[in-house]
């Protein structure tokens, strides 16, 4: 007999249908000791909001997020509101002792997340974020062979994540689906949107990064905003280069932008070791790449794995050898890892802590271009 986990899932959109989606999946495929219960959906829209939550079966509705959090019958609130509220809610809901699940990034800045993190310790409350790549099978391989150290030392990490979406200045920014161009509520942009799924993975990956530098560009000076109809001064960073020194002295590149003709989501990474090689493409996701240099020289090259075998990261839960699964499932791997967990009493990384060091990285990457500087990140 499972137990039941009642979720009070904050925000309707994008992520509010990733989150939901794993909720009702997870145990269909995962054996855990948790039953996630839609108990309710809340935004600002009722008629929206009762739509939204009738598609996906949740049994409420509320208005206003501090009704929620405040309700005895929920037991976890899940985040999938704009950036700007991610701290009041986090915080008000770890004093009422509720477990909290944020988006990322966790927060506008650093001050905001580190008071989060400060929150959530000081209740003792199940935390963590949902930077889902980590959670792509592949990539959760390429963790491990990392970790039993078959790249050797490690030289080069490399990401890049491209996009297209935003390259027309007729694009209005602020309001539903177009709040991510309104730094006033994303904060910033490719920087908080993009490149901290680039950072969050490369600190796992590789360790902590130590100092860098970056340029960003804002291509399209104003926009009409949606709310006040005027037009506006535009904010956010749509475009942003870094470089970085590692703590185990490999040197990073990172390139993020939403002005690349031909991407949607093209997120790649590379990481070059003194043994060994690996790669890994967002559009391939099933698929990791990897070179060893001590292959024998007749047979040696990049190879590609397909990871869909049952040795391999969570694949034993879903279908038969070389029948792949993709960018859902990686919210599933997470929720069905956060349920685990909270049985055994463990963190489930990462946790707003381990969030609080990528948004650091991304407020020094902010911090760099304003100033034209090398800035190291706080720890």
């Amino acid at each position: 007999m499972r137990t039941k986990l009642n979720i009070g899932l904050i925000g309707y959109g994008f992520m509010g249908r990733a989150h939901s989606n794993a909720y009702r999946k997870v145990n269909h495929f995962f054996d855990v000791p948790y039953q996630p219960v839609l108990k309710a959906a809340c935004a600002r829209n009722e008629l929206k909001a009762k739509a939204f939550a009738d598609q996906w079966g949740y049994e409420s509705v509320e208005t206003d997020w501090r009704r929620l959090i405040e309700r005895p019958d929920i037991d976890a609130v899940d985040i999938c509101a704009p950036n700007n509220v991610h701290r009041e809610i986090a915080i008000a809901a770890a004093r009422s002792g509720k477990t909290v699940l944020c988006e990322k990034p966790l927060a506008m800045d650093g001050c905001q997340a580190l008071e989060m993190v400060e929150a959530v310790e000081a209740a003792g409350v199940p935390n963590t974020v949902w930077y889902n790549y980590r959670r792509v099978p592949a990539v959760t391989l390429a963790k491990r062979l990392i970790d039993e150290g078959r790249l050797g030392k490690i030289f080069h990490y490399r990401a890049v994540f491209l996009q297209d979406w935003t390259i027309s200045a007729d694009l209005p920014q602020g309001g539903q689906g177009l709040w991510r161009l309104d730094a006033g509520v994303a904060g910033s942009g490719v920087t908080g949107d993009l490149l901290a799924h680039c950072f969050d993975t490369a600190l796992w990956f590789n360790g902590r990064i130590e100092r860098l530098t970056a340029m960003t560009e804002t291509f399209v000076k104003q926009r009409k905003h949606n709310l006040t109809g005027n037009v506006e001064p535009v904010g956010i960073d749509d475009a942003c280069a870094v470089l970085a020194r590692f703590a185990n002295g490999s040197m990073g590149t990172f390139e993020s932008t939403r002005y690349a003709r031909g991407h949607k989501a093209l997120y790649t990474l590379e990481i070059n070791g003194e043994h060994a090689s690996i790669a890994w493409d967002l559009h391939d996701l099933h698929r990791l790449s990897y070179f060893d240099h001590r292959d024998e020289s007749i047979t040696r090259g990049w190879r590609s794995i397909h990871v869909t075998d049952a040795d391999m990261p969570y694949m034993d839960k879903w279908w038969v050898p070389g029948l792949q699964i993709g960018y859902e499932h990686t919210f599933v791997h997470q929720v069905a890892d956060f349920l685990a967990n909270l049985a055994k009493g463990e963190p489930t990384s990462p946790t707003f802590r381990e969030a609080l060091a990528t948004q650091y990285v991304c407020d020094a990457v902010l911090a760099s271009a304003r100033e034209h500087s090398w800035e190291e990140v706080r720890k």
